[in-house]
């Protein structure tokens, strides 16, 4: 027996997700060659899997983009190498292959069968453009050609493939742009999908971990969502808000210590347990964002996290667990406050915020949410806010197809607003963290000369 089904009625309003991200070059250095599609290796046959509370959120955000470039050679072997490995792994991941559909009730699910389409693969070629050019880029514009999907709603997965792969030959290595249908799957999923791909290529004959794929397990309410497109949902003329600039802010081993260091040498005031580099790295970023945004003291703050719930929840769930298992967590307070308070302040209050969100705090999150659902939008942070995702606990360098570690791994223009960061682990490897960070560009300016903040130890 089903569990009774909820109702709302949502109409999704979209605007740029970055406000240059309508500006083209003149004439792009990046030329599409071909596109095809790549299907499970095996036959499969029909599957369908309800979305869950922790997924419907995320129909109104963009897909999300990710960018790997490594230096090789032999373009035509290595696009064949990257097929033959997305045939095998997807006959696990085969809900990548599929599209989003609904059942008789109206509830969103992931739909595959063997005649559907598959992922997209695109072969594109950038001779002008080198590995070191984009090694050194803060910016995502630039990036944006190679990647595809710019501006896409999760939703249109109704009618377009849910995984979207750009390989595109560089003057001297490949960039493999990705993009991932956010609505079925959250960044852990995302890089256990990536790693296993990388496996598959690099000779292993099967999926190492397999993706669990049963999300009702850890949620059955059965949500109907009557969601309606704008007439042209690929809008990225829509110059809304302040011009946004992006910076990747390297920090080293050092750096993260004397950070983490600061942080921890007054112990919290209540004796709970010592600040994580996370919650240390998230203060340095929050506080200072907020100088430089130049705030007025009584002005609200507020620092958003994705947690990841899968060992938060009762019961808990595999780390293999596939789709989203997030949260957006938030914490406020006064500019003020956070500026004028010695660092254990801001720390602890995302310490508290992170700690509170248990078992409990989920049940009632989702108890909440499916009595009123509200489908977020990217700018639904918060005020002057700070908002974190991604995890330097992901191993995006690890993600080796027989060709070597990738030189860099990039976040690209989707899902940007002012104040949104991404973590993820250094190239250099260790305790290193590398920090994408979108900003309204006179405070990013400010951002950039602040040497309290970026501490080139």
């Amino acid at each position: 027996m089903q569990p009774p089904t909820t109702s709302s009625s949502v109409y999704v309003s979209i605007s740029s997700s970055i406000s240059d991200s309508g500006k083209k070059e003149e004439m792009s250095k990046v030329k599409i060659i071909s596109t095809s599609h790549v299907k499970p290796g095996k036959m499969i046959g029909r599957k369908e899997c309800q979305l869950v509370t922790f997924d419907l959120p995320y129909l109104a955000f963009y897909y999300n983009q990710k960018l790997l470039f490594h230096k090789c050679g032999e373009f035509e072997e290595k696009v064949e190498k990257l097929k033959d490995g997305l045939r095998v792994v997807l006959e696990e991941f085969y809900q990548l292959a599929g599209k989003l559909g609904k059942d008789e009730d109206g509830v969103f699910r992931v739909e595959y069968d063997d005649d559907m389409d598959g992922v997209e693969v695109a072969e594109a070629t950038a001779m002008e453009i080198g590995i070191e050019e984009l090694a050194a880029e803060d910016g995502t514009a630039s990036f944006k050609d190679l990647i595809p999907y710019n501006g896409v709603l999760n939703l249109e997965g109704l009618h377009r493939p849910l995984l979207s792969v750009q390989v595109t030959k560089l003057k001297d290595g490949v960039a493999l742009g990705c993009a991932f249908n956010h609505a079925i799957l959250d960044g852990t999923s995302t890089w256990h999908f990536m790693n296993s791909w990388a496996q598959i290529c690099s000779g292993s004959n099967s999926v190492s971990v397999s993706p669990f794929l049963e999300r009702t397990k850890v949620r059955n309410t059965r949500v109907k969502l009557d969601l309606s497109l704008p007439p042209n949902p690929v809008n990225g003329d829509a110059n809304q808000g302040p011009q946004l600039r992006e910076k990747l802010f390297r920090f080293s081993e050092a750096a993260i210590d004397k950070i983490k260091s600061k942080v921890n040498s007054t112990p919290p005031s209540d004796s709970s347990k010592p600040f994580s580099t996370f919650q240390s790295l998230a203060y340095h970023v929050w506080h200072h964002v907020t100088l430089a945004r130049e705030l007025k003291p009584q002005d609200y703050t507020v620092f958003t996290l994705f947690a990841d719930c899968r060992k938060r929840v009762d019961p808990p769930m595999p780390e293999s667990y596939f789709g989203n298992l997030i949260h957006a967590i938030f914490t406020v307070t006064a500019a003020g406050l956070l500026l004028a308070n010695p660092p254990q302040f801001g720390a602890s209050l995302v310490q508290r915020a992170i700690e509170a969100h248990n078992a409990k705090a989920i049940e009632e999150r989702n108890k909440e949410w499916e009595a009123a659902p509200k489908i977020f939008e990217y700018k639904d942070a918060g005020v002057n806010c700070v908002a974190v995702g991604s995890s330097p606990r992901f191993k995006v360098y690890d993600v080796d197809f027989g060709w070597g570690k990738p030189e860099g791994v990039r976040s690209g223009s989707n899902n940007r607003f002012d104040g949104m960061v991404y973590l993820y682990q250094g190239k250099s490897g260790g305790r290193s963290i590398d920090v994408e960070i979108a900003l309204e560009a006179g405070a990013l300016e400010k951002l950039e000369k602040d040497k309290e903040f970026v501490l080139e130890v």
